[in-house]
């Protein structure tokens, strides 16, 4: 290892090395990672449902739906000891069935081992909360790096059209209400784990492993777009555990409820499908899958993170190139390609288009704190927050239109990585995304190590 790969690996260590909340799939049937009793079924004929829920061991009346044609959430019967993951693979392969899937569960620390984490956590011992301030938050790097100043000449979030706010939901962990770095900053949200309509974090400092998460996510948008409105919507609790029918209904529940951006600092490593249509239908969505009438033809941009596994190995939903979607890898303050990030090699199905900073990040935490995180949890607002001042900007733009914007106007890095191969992709400039500049500029030494 050079010395200078050392001193940034040193710096992620310090900084918290984190993606967002890591998500595992089940693999093996003795360890199905899903939400227990339940399985999510898409039939081809309504009329079919009894007949396959007595086959298959289910309740005959489905807990709830989404979509059309719906994904039915199906509940196992009493008695039935499969795991979810046993009956959906008994699954495969009926012609009754359009498609059949677990409702995943989720898991939420940095497990040492995991591809996307390189073996890092914020539990070896170091705070994440040490040595910043209101200050530091103000002034640290990436707004220099990305002329944030410039953009905020233009637009600071606030759409020209109607002098109305622009919506950014975080879906996360929640957020600390009462932070200073949020006063006047935020619009009603919604705790999807405890159903209320308070998306307080909930946890202890250095105890559970993503306690202020969502805190720093939001902090981050709130610097990037200071005049938008930040919605916080709670789907992991405080050990950072969810489900993917909480988040298509938190998705959902953003869209009518006023969002024009969503942030999603997570990921699972397997590509639920239900999630990638809904997220097809946030702008049109191609012909012949299903769509959504819940979203009532709200559109919404969706900005997520890329993972940390220092591969090209896709997180999702990041991993799906979809229109109103933009897939975000991470940049460090010497404007390379970070050690830790997620990126695809250069080719026709790229699906991290662009990357912004996310090395040693100043936000807020819990308590009125300001702390340092690293990731591509951390690039991910960035981007959300320059997408909410292209809408503010330009309010009659498409969602696709908004991440074509985002993804084509950066700083260019189109280079051959030493271990990563050809990198082609786009550093977020604010200053370019609201002008337009297509001929942003160029840094050939990205790849460089």
């Amino acid at each position: 290892m050079c010395e200078a790969d050392r001193k940034r690996l040193t710096s992620a260590i310090i900084a918290i090395f984190v993606i967002g909340l890591s998500f595992i799939p089940a693999k093996a049937q003795a360890n199905c990672e899903a939400v227990a009793g339940q399985v999510i079924v898409d039939l081809l004929n309504q009329n079919d449902r009894v007949a396959i829920a007595a086959q298959y061991g289910l309740d005959p009346t489905p807990i709830d739906q989404v979509g059309s044609p719906p994904s039915l959430r199906m509940r196992i019967a009493t008695g039935n000891t499969q795991t979810p993951c046993q009956i959906q693979t008994a699954m495969q392969g009926d012609a009754r069935i359009v498609k059949s899937e677990v409702n995943r569960k989720l898991s939420a620390v940095e497990r040492p081992g995991l591809p996307w984490t390189q073996g890092l956590s914020w539990a070896a011992g170091l705070s994440w909360a040490a040595g910043s301030s209101s200050k530091g938050y103000a002034k640290q790097w990436f707004p220099y790096t990305i002329r944030l100043n410039q953009a905020h000449q233009i637009n600071r979030g606030t759409r020209v059209d109607n002098g109305q706010p622009i919506k950014v939901a975080v879906l996360d962990t929640g957020i600390d209400p009462d932070h200073p770095a949020f006063a006047g900053r935020l619009v009603p949200g919604f705790d999807f784990v405890a159903n209320d309509n308070d998306p307080r974090e909930e946890g202890v400092l250095r105890q559970d492993p993503v306690y202020g998460h969502g805190t720093h996510v939001a902090g981050i948008i709130a610097l990037t777009a200071p005049e938008a409105k930040i919605m916080p919507i709670r789907v992991l609790d405080k050990n950072g555990e969810g489900e993917l029918w909480r988040i298509v209904a938190a998705i959902v529940w953003a869209a009518n409820n006023g969002a024009d951006v969503v942030n999603i600092s997570f990921g699972y490593n397997s590509d639920p499908l239900l999630l990638k249509n809904l997220l097809e239908n946030c702008d049109t969505p191609p012909p012949g899958i299903q769509t959504f009438p819940e979203l009532n033809n709200n559109q919404l941009i969706i900005v997520s993170a890329a993972g940390n596994g220092g591969n090209n190995l896709p997180i999702y939903p990041a991993g799906n190139r979809i229109n109103p979607q933009l897939g975000v890898g991470a940049s460090t303050r010497m404007e390379n390609l970070a050690i830790f990030t997620t990126i695809n090699r250069d080719d026709e199905t790229r699906f991290i288009r662009a990357v912004a900073p996310g090395e040693n990040i100043v936000s807020a935490l819990p308590g009125g704190r300001y702390g340092l995180w690293s990731g591509t949890s951390m690039a991910s607002p960035v981007a959300a927050g320059v997408a909410a001042l292209i809408k503010a900007q330009f309010p009659a733009m498409t969602p696709h239109s908004v991440v074509d914007q985002i993804a084509e106007t950066g700083i260019r890095w189109d280079c051959d990585h030493p271990t990563r191969g050809p990198i082609k992709t786009n550093r977020v400039d604010a200053f370019c995304a609201l002008t337009g500049n297509m001929t942003c500029g160029s840094n050939p030494s990205a790849c460089s190590r």
